[in-house]
């Protein structure tokens, strides 16, 4: 029988440039396999190899996803393994806590022919250069729709009642961690649930709460405290013991979208655009900070100027969109380039290596 599989980002595209948090997904495993080597190289599959071998055995997994490039993986982590391998060439190194003692670096260029790179070495540094230009506007366009998005929270923060915000928190954190006291110290662990992709924004929701005994789903308008009542939900579950997933925004690194207590079995997302969902199970819960916290005919009073700033926003988004689009198109030609290049029986070799000596932790 499978084992299960988790789905989220580590690190993704955002209006803060490229945003990682590998160095959390990573603390506490005592075996990791950095990949090495160029795009093309069989990074990807290498990982879903394994990530598929291991699964079949029973072994759960949880998949990092690539927000770059939709289809692909940056990591696999075996958590009972405490074990992991990870694409560790930019933007995603990962600084090795104890070289050698934990993290081994595995070399993929042992399978490509230098003397046909080097006859391509101008098209790659030009490529390189494409992308990595390209990457940059993404970011610009993202953070240009972050300084939009600022001006839309303000219309609601400025109707808020944060009296009535910190009392919905409250009574939330009673009724999920009154009768929680574990005698332990939490493990907290930072992620993205969802990411800014060449094909638009993704997210696996479904997927990271699917068997999750009750769902909170958050609505609102941005800036009407979602955020702040997630990180207080986070840090009321840190100090009861309970182990805790963070899932930061793929947009802005600095807000959270979802906080997952498995332990407890209760996750509470925001359920609103690019990630709207509707309950759908009968232990399913709607919170309404509109409803709950804002003056009522806020929307109404102020609808022409949030219309303007919303177009705005999206059109921003659309054109970070873009911008990957057309880094996704040059990464797609060095990987062309890369692969005429390679002799994939020897990443097969490193594959079957990686995996014997991972299910030897078993």
């Amino acid at each position: 029988m499978a084992g299960k599989v988790l789905n989220y980002y580590a690190g993704g595209n955002t209006a803060r440039g490229f945003y990682d948090l590998f160095d959390s997904i990573t603390e506490g495993l005592e075996k990791v396999f950095i990949l090495k080597g160029g795009p093309g190289t069989g990074k990807s599959t290498l990982l879903k190899k394994v990530a598929s071998s291991l699964n079949q055995t029973g072994e759960d997994i949880e998949l990092i996803h690539c927000a770059s490039a939709p289809g692909s993986l940056d990591g696999v982590i075996f958590p009972h393994l405490k074990a992991g391998i990870f694409d560790g060439t930019a933007p995603h190194v990962i600084e090795p806590k104890a070289p050698g003692a934990i993290e081994e670096y595995v070399n993929l260029g042992k399978g490509w022919d230098s003397k046909k790179l080097a006859g391509s070495r101008d098209e790659i540094l030009l490529l390189n250069k494409q992308r990595k230009d390209f990457y940059l506007k993404a970011h610009e366009a993202y953070a240009q729709a972050l300084t939009i998005h600022d001006d839309w929270e303000k219309i609601y923060i400025d109707n808020m009642d944060f009296t009535k915000a910190n009392n919905l928190s409250s009574q939330l954190i009673e009724t999920m961690f009154s009768h929680i006291q574990l005698n332990k110290e939490s493990r907290v662990v930072h992620r993205f649930l969802g990411a800014a992709t060449p094909e638009g924004p993704k997210d696996f929701i479904q997927n990271l709460t699917g068997d999750v005994q009750k769902r909170y789903f958050i609505k609102g308008r941005p800036g009407s405290g979602k955020s702040t009542m997630l990180k207080k939900i986070a840090a009321a579950a840190q100090e009861s013991g309970a182990d805790t997933e963070v899932y930061h925004c793929g947009f802005d690194p600095m807000s959270v979208d979802m906080v997952i207590v498995r332990e407890i079995g209760i996750a509470i997302f925001d359920s609103t655009s690019p990630h709207e969902y509707f309950p759908e199970r009968e232990t399913d819960e709607v919170v309404d900070m509109y409803v709950n916290t804002i003056t009522e005919g806020t929307d109404e009073k102020y609808a022409d100027s949030i219309k303007q700033i919303e177009n705005k926003y999206k059109e921003n988004m659309k054109l970070g969109t873009f911008y990957l689009q057309q880094a996704k198109k040059i990464h797609d030609q060095l990987e062309k380039v890369y692969i005429k290049a390679m002799d994939f029986k020897i990443i097969d070799q490193i594959t079957m290596e990686i995996e014997e000596e991972i299910k030897n932790i078993l």
